[in-house]
């Protein structure tokens, strides 16, 4: 099963390949998918400057060959690609599990363009738990009991120190707990993506790749 996954995370890496071109500024975003976009981009040699959400993600793309700038350098770029851990019929995603959601939910923001790709497996009736957070280490007890059903996870911080943990609570309503962990003081960021953030979803399934979801991004 594992290697069928892989082969569709190559499939769908490779259609949002095509979508980069020359003299675009592009947001890499982080995890085993985005890792199968960088070797595509990288057989494509486009002339393009990149800007990664991770140390991991920008440490591999330089190894494969590509420009990559850090974003301080842009105020807005042309075009955004990353994975989702989770995708639901009304757009909605969770994202996170690699622990750069801060940073993956700024470059989406600044994007004129954000496409997730994926394989079939991401593809979910309902969004359900964990809900990836990036929390402050100051008062993080007190950040914890506020919101329950929440653990720390034992890896390391997050690239811009902050603690990477997962809520565990139903996810009924996205709208909803998105509003209610934005609001929490001591949340940095949250996973849930809305699809006001989206433009395109593209799924691979099987030998093919498909637009599921036209994200609520204009």
């Amino acid at each position: 099963m594992s290697a069928a996954r892989d082969t569709e995370k190559l499939l769908a890496a490779r259609e949002a390949a095509l979508l980069v071109e020359r003299g675009m500024r592009v947001g890499l975003g982080t995890g085993t998918t985005v890792a199968f976009l960088l070797e595509a981009l990288s057989t494509r040699a486009i002339d393009a400057t990149f800007v990664a959400t991770s140390p991991h993600t920008q440490a591999a793309a330089l190894a494969l060959g590509l420009h990559v700038e850090d974003f301080d350098a842009e105020t807005e770029l042309d075009l955004a690609i990353d994975g989702a851990d989770q995708i639901a019929p009304d757009g909605w995603l969770i994202k996170g599990a690699g622990g750069a959601l801060t940073r993956e939910k700024i470059v989406a923001a600044s994007a004129k363009r954000y496409v997730i790709i994926a394989d079939s497996s991401k593809l979910v009736d309902s969004l359900g738990p964990p809900v990836p957070l990036e929390l402050m280490a100051f008062g993080l007890r007190a950040t914890l009991a506020r919101l329950g059903s929440t653990t720390v996870r034992a890896v390391p911080l997050s690239p811009d120190g902050g603690v990477v943990a997962d809520y565990h609570g139903e996810v009924h309503d996205p709208a909803l707990l998105s509003r209610r962990l934005a609001d929490m003081p001591g949340v940095v960021e949250h996973g849930l993506f809305a699809p006001t953030l989206i433009s395109d979803v593209l799924v691979a399934s099987g030998n093919t790749v498909r637009r599921v979801i036209s994200g609520g991004r204009q």
